[in-house]
């Protein structure tokens, strides 16, 4: 959280949209040495909902976890709209 609050723009080695995706984000994290990843997506353009989150042992982000988190986001639009009663718009790739 503090590498957020302290750069702005934040460098896309640390936060970047992954391509051919719904619109998924992917935050890098390294913790105690170790590679970890969180994806999500922008909702409305005001804040990032983490959906996801794995450590990443390849260069390439697994097409599985990519899966899931578009899965997830779609189910999380799907409640949000329910909750606050407001059409949302879902993009399915």
């Amino acid at each position: 959280m503090q590498l957020v609050e302290e750069l702005a723009p934040i460098p896309s080695r640390y936060f970047r949209k992954l391509v051919n995706t719904d619109d998924i984000l992917e935050i890098r994290v390294i913790f105690s040495g170790d590679i970890f990843r969180l994806l999500g997506f922008l909702h409305r353009n005001q804040f990032v909902v983490l959906v996801h989150g794995f450590q990443k042992k390849t260069q390439e982000t697994p097409q599985h976890d990519i899966i899931t988190a578009e899965d997830i986001k779609l189910s999380t639009l799907e409640k949000f709209a329910n909750v606050f009663g407001k059409h949302v718009h879902v993009k399915v790739v």
